[in-house]
Protein backbone atom coordinates (compact mmCIF):
# COMPACT_ATOMS: atom_id res chain seq x y z
CA UNK A 1 0.00 0.00 0.00
CA UNK A 2 1.31 3.47 -0.88
CA UNK A 3 2.36 5.70 1.98
CA UNK A 4 1.80 8.85 -0.07
CA UNK A 5 -0.90 11.17 1.28
CA UNK A 6 -4.15 10.26 -0.43
CA UNK A 7 -5.06 13.96 -0.56
CA UNK A 8 -2.26 14.51 -3.10
CA UNK A 9 -4.09 12.36 -5.64
CA UNK A 10 -7.33 14.32 -5.31
CA UNK A 11 -8.35 17.35 -7.36
CA UNK A 12 -7.14 20.64 -5.93
CA UNK A 13 -10.68 22.00 -6.01
CA UNK A 14 -11.68 19.67 -3.17
CA UNK A 15 -10.00 21.73 -0.49
CA UNK A 16 -11.46 24.89 -2.00
CA UNK A 17 -14.95 23.41 -1.77
CA UNK A 18 -14.27 22.40 1.83
CA UNK A 19 -13.19 25.95 2.62
CA UNK A 20 -16.36 27.29 1.01
CA UNK A 21 -18.47 24.93 3.12
CA UNK A 22 -16.63 26.01 6.28
CA UNK A 23 -17.23 29.70 5.63
CA UNK A 24 -20.19 31.29 7.45
CA UNK A 25 -23.38 31.36 5.41
CA UNK A 26 -25.82 34.27 5.21
CA UNK A 27 -28.73 33.67 7.55
CA UNK A 28 -31.22 33.05 4.73
CA UNK A 29 -29.08 30.23 3.29
CA UNK A 30 -28.27 28.32 6.47
CA UNK A 31 -29.52 24.72 6.50
CA UNK A 32 -30.87 25.09 10.05
CA UNK A 33 -32.17 28.15 11.85
CA UNK A 34 -33.09 29.00 15.44
CA UNK A 35 -36.76 28.50 16.21
CA UNK A 36 -37.70 26.04 13.48
CA UNK A 37 -41.14 24.45 14.06
CA UNK A 38 -41.03 20.90 15.40
CA UNK A 39 -43.58 18.65 17.09
CA UNK A 40 -43.33 15.41 15.11
CA UNK A 41 -42.56 13.30 18.19
CA UNK A 42 -45.46 12.91 20.61
CA UNK A 43 -45.07 10.30 23.39
CA UNK A 44 -48.54 11.11 24.79
CA UNK A 45 -51.87 10.56 23.10
CA UNK A 46 -54.52 13.28 23.27
CA UNK A 47 -56.34 11.20 25.90
CA UNK A 48 -53.11 10.93 27.92
CA UNK A 49 -52.65 14.69 27.87
CA UNK A 50 -56.20 15.26 29.07
CA UNK A 51 -55.81 12.69 31.86
CA UNK A 52 -52.64 14.38 33.10
CA UNK A 53 -54.33 17.80 32.98
CA UNK A 54 -57.32 16.55 35.00
CA UNK A 55 -55.07 14.90 37.57
CA UNK A 56 -53.12 18.15 37.94
CA UNK A 57 -56.35 20.05 38.59
CA UNK A 58 -57.35 17.52 41.26
CA UNK A 59 -53.96 17.79 42.92
CA UNK A 60 -54.25 21.56 43.06
CA UNK A 61 -57.82 21.62 44.36
CA UNK A 62 -57.63 18.68 46.80
CA UNK A 63 -53.97 18.58 47.93
CA UNK A 64 -52.70 22.10 47.25
CA UNK A 65 -49.29 23.54 48.08
CA UNK A 66 -47.77 24.09 51.51
CA UNK A 67 -45.31 26.66 52.89
CA UNK A 68 -46.38 29.74 50.94
CA UNK A 69 -44.85 33.00 52.21
CA UNK A 70 -47.21 35.46 53.87
CA UNK A 71 -47.14 37.66 50.79
CA UNK A 72 -48.02 34.66 48.62
CA UNK A 73 -50.94 33.69 50.86
CA UNK A 74 -52.24 37.24 50.67
CA UNK A 75 -51.84 37.45 46.89
CA UNK A 76 -53.26 34.02 46.11
CA UNK A 77 -56.24 34.07 48.49
CA UNK A 78 -57.19 37.43 47.02
CA UNK A 79 -57.05 35.80 43.57
CA UNK A 80 -59.42 32.99 44.65
CA UNK A 81 -57.35 30.33 46.44
CA UNK A 82 -58.36 29.05 49.85
CA UNK A 83 -56.21 28.12 52.83
CA UNK A 84 -56.94 24.66 54.21
CA UNK A 85 -56.94 23.88 57.97
CA UNK A 86 -53.54 22.21 57.38
CA UNK A 87 -52.18 25.48 56.00
CA UNK A 88 -52.08 24.40 52.37
CA UNK A 89 -53.19 26.73 49.58
CA UNK A 90 -55.90 25.09 47.47
CA UNK A 91 -56.42 26.16 43.86
CA UNK A 92 -59.97 25.82 42.47
CA UNK A 93 -60.05 24.31 38.98
CA UNK A 94 -61.95 27.30 37.60
CA UNK A 95 -59.23 29.69 38.86
CA UNK A 96 -56.52 27.62 37.21
CA UNK A 97 -58.34 27.36 33.90
CA UNK A 98 -59.20 31.07 33.89
CA UNK A 99 -55.54 31.86 34.55
CA UNK A 100 -54.38 29.67 31.66
CA UNK A 101 -56.85 31.44 29.38
CA UNK A 102 -55.49 34.92 30.19
CA UNK A 103 -51.80 34.05 30.60
CA UNK A 104 -49.16 35.71 28.42
CA UNK A 105 -48.61 34.20 25.01
CA UNK A 106 -46.28 34.88 22.09
CA UNK A 107 -43.86 37.02 24.04
CA UNK A 108 -40.29 37.46 22.84
CA UNK A 109 -37.20 36.75 24.86
CA UNK A 110 -34.83 39.52 23.91
CA UNK A 111 -31.10 39.53 23.37
CA UNK A 112 -28.93 42.58 23.88
CA UNK A 113 -28.48 42.27 20.11
CA UNK A 114 -31.82 42.05 18.30
CA UNK A 115 -30.33 39.40 15.98
CA UNK A 116 -30.63 37.00 18.91
CA UNK A 117 -34.25 37.72 19.86
CA UNK A 118 -36.21 34.51 20.42
CA UNK A 119 -39.85 33.85 19.50
CA UNK A 120 -40.56 30.78 21.66
CA UNK A 121 -44.17 29.94 20.91
CA UNK A 122 -46.10 27.34 18.95
CA UNK A 123 -43.66 24.52 18.32
CA UNK A 124 -40.59 26.66 17.64
CA UNK A 125 -37.51 25.12 19.22
CA UNK A 126 -34.49 26.87 20.75
CA UNK A 127 -31.55 25.28 22.55
CA UNK A 128 -29.57 26.84 25.38
CA UNK A 129 -27.52 26.19 28.49
CA UNK A 130 -28.56 26.15 32.14
CA UNK A 131 -27.70 24.55 35.45
CA UNK A 132 -25.72 24.99 38.62
CA UNK A 133 -22.73 22.72 38.11
CA UNK A 134 -20.15 23.06 40.87
CA UNK A 135 -17.23 21.62 38.91
CA UNK A 136 -15.39 22.12 35.64
CA UNK A 137 -14.10 19.11 33.68
CA UNK A 138 -10.78 19.85 31.98
CA UNK A 139 -9.20 18.30 28.88
CA UNK A 140 -7.42 15.75 31.10
CA UNK A 141 -10.73 14.55 32.63
CA UNK A 142 -9.97 16.21 35.97
CA UNK A 143 -12.68 17.87 38.03
CA UNK A 144 -12.06 21.19 39.79
CA UNK A 145 -14.25 23.84 41.41
CA UNK A 146 -15.93 26.26 39.01
CA UNK A 147 -15.18 30.01 39.19
CA UNK A 148 -16.64 33.30 38.00
CA UNK A 149 -14.06 33.36 35.20
CA UNK A 150 -15.33 29.96 34.07
CA UNK A 151 -18.88 31.30 33.90
CA UNK A 152 -17.74 34.26 31.80
CA UNK A 153 -15.73 31.99 29.50
CA UNK A 154 -18.71 29.67 29.03
CA UNK A 155 -20.80 32.65 27.97
CA UNK A 156 -18.14 33.75 25.48
CA UNK A 157 -18.13 30.33 23.85
CA UNK A 158 -21.95 30.26 23.74
CA UNK A 159 -21.79 33.68 22.07
CA UNK A 160 -19.71 32.11 19.27
CA UNK A 161 -21.78 28.92 18.77
CA UNK A 162 -24.36 28.93 15.95
CA UNK A 163 -26.63 26.26 17.40
CA UNK A 164 -26.77 27.41 21.05
CA UNK A 165 -29.38 30.13 21.05
CA UNK A 166 -29.44 31.46 24.61
CA UNK A 167 -27.21 31.44 27.68
CA UNK A 168 -28.53 30.56 31.11
CA UNK A 169 -26.15 30.40 34.05
CA UNK A 170 -24.42 27.02 33.84
CA UNK A 171 -21.99 26.87 36.78
CA UNK A 172 -21.82 28.20 40.32
CA UNK A 173 -18.84 30.50 40.94
CA UNK A 174 -17.44 28.75 44.00
CA UNK A 175 -14.72 31.37 44.41
CA UNK A 176 -17.42 33.83 45.60
CA UNK A 177 -18.79 32.57 48.94
CA UNK A 178 -21.00 35.57 49.76
CA UNK A 179 -24.55 34.87 48.45
CA UNK A 180 -25.24 38.47 47.38
CA UNK A 181 -21.93 38.80 45.59
CA UNK A 182 -22.42 35.41 43.94
CA UNK A 183 -25.89 36.28 42.61
CA UNK A 184 -24.87 39.73 41.41
CA UNK A 185 -21.65 38.57 39.77
CA UNK A 186 -23.38 35.63 38.12
CA UNK A 187 -25.76 38.03 36.38
CA UNK A 188 -22.96 40.52 35.59
CA UNK A 189 -20.63 37.90 34.08
CA UNK A 190 -23.46 36.39 32.04
CA UNK A 191 -24.67 39.63 30.44
CA UNK A 192 -21.06 40.72 29.84
CA UNK A 193 -20.15 37.51 28.03
CA UNK A 194 -22.81 37.39 25.32
CA UNK A 195 -25.43 39.42 23.46
CA UNK A 196 -27.79 36.43 23.41
CA UNK A 197 -30.70 36.18 25.85
CA UNK A 198 -29.50 35.39 29.37
CA UNK A 199 -31.12 33.49 32.22
CA UNK A 200 -29.99 33.73 35.84
CA UNK A 201 -31.28 33.13 39.35
CA UNK A 202 -31.23 34.83 42.75
CA UNK A 203 -31.65 33.48 46.27
CA UNK A 204 -32.90 36.67 47.95
CA UNK A 205 -35.12 39.51 46.67
CA UNK A 206 -32.57 42.22 47.51
CA UNK A 207 -30.00 40.48 45.33
CA UNK A 208 -32.38 40.76 42.39
CA UNK A 209 -33.15 44.41 43.17
CA UNK A 210 -29.46 45.30 42.86
CA UNK A 211 -29.12 43.27 39.67
CA UNK A 212 -32.12 45.02 38.14
CA UNK A 213 -30.48 48.38 38.77
CA UNK A 214 -27.38 47.13 36.99
CA UNK A 215 -29.49 45.91 34.07
CA UNK A 216 -31.15 49.33 33.83
CA UNK A 217 -27.68 50.86 33.50
CA UNK A 218 -26.73 48.46 30.72
CA UNK A 219 -30.04 48.97 28.91
CA UNK A 220 -29.73 52.76 29.18
CA UNK A 221 -32.71 53.30 31.49
CA UNK A 222 -35.39 51.42 33.38
CA UNK A 223 -37.85 52.14 30.59
CA UNK A 224 -35.46 50.75 27.97
CA UNK A 225 -35.03 47.63 30.10
CA UNK A 226 -38.78 47.13 30.44
CA UNK A 227 -39.24 47.48 26.69
CA UNK A 228 -36.58 44.82 25.95
CA UNK A 229 -35.80 42.74 29.06
CA UNK A 230 -32.79 40.67 27.96
CA UNK A 231 -32.52 38.59 31.14
CA UNK A 232 -35.08 36.12 32.47
CA UNK A 233 -35.28 34.73 35.99
CA UNK A 234 -34.94 30.99 36.53
CA UNK A 235 -37.13 30.48 39.58
CA UNK A 236 -37.43 27.21 41.52
CA UNK A 237 -40.52 28.45 43.34
CA UNK A 238 -41.50 24.97 44.49
CA UNK A 239 -39.85 22.29 46.59
CA UNK A 240 -41.37 19.07 45.25
CA UNK A 241 -43.60 17.49 46.23
CA UNK A 242 -46.15 20.31 46.32
CA UNK A 243 -44.50 22.88 48.60
CA UNK A 244 -43.57 26.48 47.94
CA UNK A 245 -39.98 27.69 48.33
CA UNK A 246 -40.42 30.82 50.43
CA UNK A 247 -37.41 32.91 49.37
CA UNK A 248 -37.81 31.94 45.71
CA UNK A 249 -41.44 33.07 45.81
CA UNK A 250 -40.37 36.46 47.14
CA UNK A 251 -37.81 36.68 44.32
CA UNK A 252 -40.56 35.79 41.85
CA UNK A 253 -42.66 38.71 43.08
CA UNK A 254 -39.74 41.12 42.59
CA UNK A 255 -39.05 39.80 39.09
CA UNK A 256 -42.67 40.22 38.02
CA UNK A 257 -42.84 43.76 39.40
CA UNK A 258 -39.48 44.51 37.76
CA UNK A 259 -40.56 43.47 34.28
CA UNK A 260 -38.35 40.37 34.10
CA UNK A 261 -39.70 37.24 32.37
CA UNK A 262 -39.87 34.26 34.72
CA UNK A 263 -39.08 30.61 34.09
CA UNK A 264 -41.43 28.77 36.45
CA UNK A 265 -39.24 25.79 37.19
CA UNK A 266 -40.49 22.64 38.84
CA UNK A 267 -37.71 20.04 39.05
CA UNK A 268 -39.17 17.00 40.75
CA UNK A 269 -37.15 13.80 40.40
CA UNK A 270 -39.19 10.72 39.50
CA UNK A 271 -38.74 8.10 42.20
CA UNK A 272 -37.47 10.62 44.77
CA UNK A 273 -39.36 13.92 44.97
CA UNK A 274 -41.98 12.84 42.42
CA UNK A 275 -43.69 9.48 41.83
CA UNK A 276 -41.68 6.75 40.15
CA UNK A 277 -44.55 6.33 37.67
CA UNK A 278 -43.68 8.68 34.80
CA UNK A 279 -47.30 9.75 34.30
CA UNK A 280 -47.61 10.61 38.00
CA UNK A 281 -44.34 12.54 37.99
CA UNK A 282 -45.54 14.58 35.03
CA UNK A 283 -48.95 15.22 36.60
CA UNK A 284 -47.33 16.48 39.81
CA UNK A 285 -45.00 18.83 37.99
CA UNK A 286 -47.75 20.16 35.75
CA UNK A 287 -49.76 20.91 38.90
CA UNK A 288 -46.81 22.70 40.49
CA UNK A 289 -46.12 24.85 37.43
CA UNK A 290 -49.81 25.69 37.06
CA UNK A 291 -49.72 26.92 40.66
CA UNK A 292 -46.78 29.14 39.72
CA UNK A 293 -48.69 30.45 36.73
CA UNK A 294 -51.59 31.44 38.99
CA UNK A 295 -49.09 33.12 41.35
CA UNK A 296 -47.49 35.17 38.57
CA UNK A 297 -50.80 36.27 37.10
CA UNK A 298 -52.16 37.15 40.55
CA UNK A 299 -49.22 39.54 40.95
CA UNK A 300 -49.47 40.95 37.43
CA UNK A 301 -51.96 39.57 34.88
CA UNK A 302 -50.37 38.67 31.58
CA UNK A 303 -46.77 38.78 32.77
CA UNK A 304 -44.38 36.67 30.62
CA UNK A 305 -43.91 33.28 32.28
CA UNK A 306 -42.34 30.11 30.88
CA UNK A 307 -44.06 26.80 31.65
CA UNK A 308 -41.00 25.06 33.06
CA UNK A 309 -41.76 21.40 33.71
CA UNK A 310 -38.26 19.98 34.23
CA UNK A 311 -39.12 16.39 35.11
CA UNK A 312 -35.93 14.72 36.27
CA UNK A 313 -35.35 10.98 36.65
CA UNK A 314 -33.84 8.72 39.32
CA UNK A 315 -31.83 5.59 38.78
CA UNK A 316 -34.01 3.52 41.09
CA UNK A 317 -31.14 1.20 41.95
CA UNK A 318 -29.29 4.03 43.73
CA UNK A 319 -31.68 6.99 43.97
CA UNK A 320 -29.18 9.17 42.11
CA UNK A 321 -30.32 11.42 39.29
CA UNK A 322 -30.02 10.01 35.78
CA UNK A 323 -29.92 12.90 33.35
CA UNK A 324 -29.04 10.86 30.26
CA UNK A 325 -31.69 8.15 30.53
CA UNK A 326 -34.34 7.37 27.90
CA UNK A 327 -36.95 8.07 30.59
CA UNK A 328 -35.56 11.60 30.77
CA UNK A 329 -36.15 12.03 27.04
CA UNK A 330 -39.72 10.73 27.40
CA UNK A 331 -40.58 13.05 30.28
CA UNK A 332 -39.05 16.14 28.68
CA UNK A 333 -40.84 15.47 25.40
CA UNK A 334 -44.11 14.87 27.25
CA UNK A 335 -43.56 18.15 29.12
CA UNK A 336 -43.46 19.90 25.76
CA UNK A 337 -46.80 18.36 24.86
CA UNK A 338 -48.37 19.67 28.05
CA UNK A 339 -47.16 23.22 27.34
CA UNK A 340 -48.62 22.93 23.83
CA UNK A 341 -51.92 21.75 25.30
CA UNK A 342 -52.10 24.99 27.27
CA UNK A 343 -50.70 27.00 24.33
CA UNK A 344 -47.99 28.38 26.61
CA UNK A 345 -44.28 28.93 26.06
CA UNK A 346 -42.71 25.75 27.40
CA UNK A 347 -39.25 25.12 28.78
CA UNK A 348 -37.73 21.76 29.62
CA UNK A 349 -34.34 20.07 29.94
CA UNK A 350 -32.28 17.82 27.67
CA UNK A 351 -28.64 16.85 27.37
CA UNK A 352 -27.79 16.19 31.02
CA UNK A 353 -25.62 13.16 30.39
CA UNK A 354 -24.60 10.83 33.21
CA UNK A 355 -21.14 10.55 31.61
CA UNK A 356 -18.35 12.27 33.52
CA UNK A 357 -16.34 13.32 30.44
CA UNK A 358 -16.98 13.98 26.73
CA UNK A 359 -16.90 10.31 25.71
CA UNK A 360 -19.04 7.88 23.72
CA UNK A 361 -21.64 7.62 26.49
CA UNK A 362 -21.96 11.39 26.55
CA UNK A 363 -22.51 11.66 22.82
CA UNK A 364 -25.01 8.82 22.72
CA UNK A 365 -27.12 10.10 25.61
CA UNK A 366 -27.14 13.68 24.41
CA UNK A 367 -27.96 12.77 20.81
CA UNK A 368 -30.87 10.53 21.85
CA UNK A 369 -32.34 13.13 24.19
CA UNK A 370 -31.88 16.06 21.81
CA UNK A 371 -33.37 14.25 18.82
CA UNK A 372 -36.52 13.31 20.76
CA UNK A 373 -36.96 16.46 22.83
CA UNK A 374 -36.05 18.70 19.91
CA UNK A 375 -38.72 17.04 17.78
CA UNK A 376 -41.37 17.21 20.52
CA UNK A 377 -42.23 20.88 20.05
CA UNK A 378 -40.43 22.11 23.16
CA UNK A 379 -39.85 25.85 22.84
CA UNK A 380 -36.86 26.33 25.14
CA UNK A 381 -34.54 23.39 25.69
CA UNK A 382 -32.27 24.04 28.66
CA UNK A 383 -29.16 22.19 29.91
CA UNK A 384 -28.49 21.26 26.28
CA UNK A 385 -24.73 21.88 26.07
CA UNK A 386 -21.68 21.33 28.24
CA UNK A 387 -23.23 19.40 31.11
CA UNK A 388 -21.85 16.17 32.62
CA UNK A 389 -22.42 13.89 35.61
CA UNK A 390 -26.14 14.73 35.71
CA UNK A 391 -25.54 18.47 36.26
CA UNK A 392 -22.51 18.21 38.58
CA UNK A 393 -19.79 18.99 36.02
CA UNK A 394 -19.31 21.27 33.02
CA UNK A 395 -16.90 20.93 30.10
CA UNK A 396 -15.89 23.69 27.69
CA UNK A 397 -14.98 21.05 25.13
CA UNK A 398 -18.43 19.51 25.43
CA UNK A 399 -19.94 22.91 24.79
CA UNK A 400 -18.34 22.84 21.34
CA UNK A 401 -19.10 19.15 20.68
CA UNK A 402 -22.70 19.60 21.80
CA UNK A 403 -23.06 22.50 19.37
CA UNK A 404 -22.54 19.92 16.62
CA UNK A 405 -25.02 17.50 18.21
CA UNK A 406 -27.65 20.23 18.55
CA UNK A 407 -27.10 21.25 14.94
CA UNK A 408 -27.68 17.66 13.83
CA UNK A 409 -30.84 17.47 15.98
CA UNK A 410 -32.03 20.70 14.39
CA UNK A 411 -31.53 19.18 10.95
CA UNK A 412 -33.94 16.39 11.92
CA UNK A 413 -36.37 19.06 13.14
CA UNK A 414 -36.25 20.76 9.74
CA UNK A 415 -37.20 17.50 8.07
CA UNK A 416 -37.48 16.77 4.35
CA UNK A 417 -38.87 19.36 1.97
CA UNK A 418 -41.11 17.73 -0.64
CA UNK A 419 -42.14 19.70 -3.72
CA UNK A 420 -41.93 19.34 -7.49
CA UNK A 421 -38.36 20.64 -7.64
CA UNK A 422 -37.12 18.50 -4.73
CA UNK A 423 -38.72 15.34 -6.10
CA UNK A 424 -36.07 15.74 -8.82
CA UNK A 425 -37.75 13.93 -11.70
CA UNK A 426 -36.09 16.05 -14.39
CA UNK A 427 -32.71 15.82 -12.65
CA UNK A 428 -32.90 12.02 -12.47
CA UNK A 429 -34.07 11.85 -16.10
CA UNK A 430 -31.22 14.05 -17.33
CA UNK A 431 -28.52 12.15 -15.43
CA UNK A 432 -29.81 8.77 -16.55
CA UNK A 433 -30.42 9.62 -20.22
CA UNK A 434 -27.86 12.34 -20.96
CA UNK A 435 -25.39 12.56 -18.10
CA UNK A 436 -22.54 10.69 -16.50
CA UNK A 437 -24.68 8.36 -14.40
CA UNK A 438 -24.11 10.18 -11.11
CA UNK A 439 -25.21 13.41 -9.48
CA UNK A 440 -21.91 14.69 -8.08
CA UNK A 441 -21.54 17.54 -10.54
CA UNK A 442 -25.18 18.35 -11.23
CA UNK A 443 -26.43 21.89 -10.81
CA UNK A 444 -28.90 20.72 -8.16
CA UNK A 445 -26.14 19.10 -6.08
CA UNK A 446 -24.01 22.24 -6.18
CA UNK A 447 -27.01 24.38 -5.31
CA UNK A 448 -28.08 22.28 -2.32
CA UNK A 449 -24.71 21.30 -0.88
CA UNK A 450 -24.73 24.18 1.61
CA UNK A 451 -28.42 25.00 2.05
CA UNK A 452 -29.76 21.43 2.41
CA UNK A 453 -26.83 19.69 4.12
CA UNK A 454 -25.36 20.45 7.53
CA UNK A 455 -21.67 19.88 8.18
CA UNK A 456 -20.13 19.35 11.64
CA UNK A 457 -17.63 21.83 13.02
CA UNK A 458 -15.54 19.42 15.11
CA UNK A 459 -16.95 16.09 14.00
CA UNK A 460 -14.59 14.29 11.61
CA UNK A 461 -15.58 12.93 8.19
CA UNK A 462 -12.14 12.40 6.69
CA UNK A 463 -10.97 9.07 5.34
CA UNK A 464 -8.84 7.02 7.75
CA UNK A 465 -5.71 7.90 5.74
CA UNK A 466 -6.39 11.63 5.85
CA UNK A 467 -7.26 11.47 9.54
CA UNK A 468 -3.99 9.69 10.39
CA UNK A 469 -1.91 11.99 8.18
CA UNK A 470 -3.41 15.05 9.90
CA UNK A 471 -2.60 13.89 13.41
CA UNK A 472 -5.31 11.31 14.23
CA UNK A 473 -6.96 13.76 16.61
CA UNK A 474 -9.90 12.88 18.81
CA UNK A 475 -13.05 14.96 18.83
CA UNK A 476 -12.15 16.21 22.30
CA UNK A 477 -8.76 17.43 21.03
CA UNK A 478 -10.39 19.24 18.12
CA UNK A 479 -12.96 20.75 20.46
CA UNK A 480 -10.18 21.87 22.80
CA UNK A 481 -8.47 23.65 19.91
CA UNK A 482 -11.75 25.43 19.11
CA UNK A 483 -12.19 26.40 22.76
CA UNK A 484 -8.70 27.88 22.87
CA UNK A 485 -9.34 29.80 19.66
CA UNK A 486 -12.55 31.36 21.01
CA UNK A 487 -11.09 32.19 24.41
CA UNK A 488 -8.01 33.76 22.85
CA UNK A 489 -9.84 35.86 20.28
CA UNK A 490 -13.50 36.44 21.20
CA UNK A 491 -13.95 39.19 23.79
CA UNK A 492 -17.47 40.69 23.61
CA UNK A 493 -17.44 44.46 24.04
CA UNK A 494 -21.12 45.29 23.80
CA UNK A 495 -21.26 47.01 27.21
CA UNK A 496 -19.61 50.47 26.90
CA UNK A 497 -16.52 50.88 29.05
CA UNK A 498 -17.94 53.89 30.89
CA UNK A 499 -21.06 51.91 31.84
CA UNK A 500 -18.93 48.99 32.97
CA UNK A 501 -16.75 51.35 35.02
CA UNK A 502 -19.83 52.81 36.71
CA UNK A 503 -21.13 49.34 37.56
CA UNK A 504 -17.78 48.46 39.08
CA UNK A 505 -17.76 51.66 41.13
CA UNK A 506 -21.17 50.85 42.64
CA UNK A 507 -21.10 47.10 43.08
CA UNK A 508 -18.62 44.39 44.17
CA UNK A 509 -17.71 43.06 40.72
CA UNK A 510 -15.32 40.11 41.13
CA UNK A 511 -14.56 39.37 37.48
CA UNK A 512 -11.16 40.92 36.81
CA UNK A 513 -10.89 43.26 33.86
CA UNK A 514 -7.82 41.31 32.75
CA UNK A 515 -9.97 38.24 32.30
CA UNK A 516 -12.29 40.16 29.96
CA UNK A 517 -9.61 41.48 27.59
CA UNK A 518 -7.24 39.91 25.05
CA UNK A 519 -4.10 38.52 26.60
CA UNK A 520 -5.48 37.96 30.09
CA UNK A 521 -8.09 35.26 30.48
CA UNK A 522 -7.37 34.80 34.16
CA UNK A 523 -7.78 31.02 34.02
Amino acid sequence: MSNQPSAARRPSGREQRRAQRAAPLPDHLRPVMPGMPSGRYRPLSDADVLAIHRTALRLLSEVGLADAPESGIRILTKAGCTLSPAGRLLFPAALVEDTVAKAARRFKLYGQDARHDLEPWGTRAYFGTAGAAVNMVDIHSRYRHSTIQDLYDIGRIVDAMDHIHFFQRAVVPRDIPDPFEMDFNTCYASVSSTTKHVGSSWVQPEHLVASLKMLHMIAGSEQAWRERPFVSQSNCFVVPPMKFATDACRCLEVAVEGGMPVLLLSAGQAGATAPAALAGALAQEVAEVLAGLVYVNAVKPGHPAIFGTWCFVSDLRTGAMSGGSPEQALLSAASAQMAQYYDLTGGTASGMTDAKIPDGQSGAEKALNHALVGNSGANLIYESAGMHASLLGFSLESLVIDNDIIGAAQRTIKGIEVNEERLSFEVIKDVCLNGPGHFLGSDQTLKLMQTEYLYPNVGDRKSPNEWMEQGATTIEQRAHARVQDVLSNHFPAHIPEDVDAEIRSRYPVKLARAGMRPGGRGT
